[in-house]
């Protein structure tokens, strides 16, 4: 399944809903790109793809200070779903190719 290209993601913590953009780029199991959004953003870091199946870490600063947050999902066509792991613990994430 084709992960390339940007995605709109949302997800909840404790401060409420988040919504950032990630635009990810496949190279054989290796997945790259970025996450931008209100509370800043930075590159993606360990991505893999296999599959349907995605991860990568990504750092970014936030009111607590940088913090790094790990996604797994699940791609399906032109939306995504899975969790994203953060220092307050892990909750669910869906994406929608924008």
């Amino acid at each position: 399944m084709a992960v390339d290209g940007a995605w709109a993601v949302k997800f909840n913590t404790p401060m409420g809903e988040r919504e950032v953009t990630v635009t990810l780029a496949s190279d054989g199991g290796a997945l790259s790109g970025s996450l931008a959004g209100p509370q800043g953003g930075g590159d993606i870091e360990g991505g893999t793809v296999e599959g349907d199946n995605v991860a990568w870490n990504v750092k970014i600063n936030s009111p607590m200070g940088e913090v790094t947050l790990n996604f797994e999902g699940v791609v399906d066509g032109d939306s995504m779903a899975g969790k994203v792991q953060t220092p307050m613990g892990a909750n669910d994430f869906t994406g929608m190719r924008a």
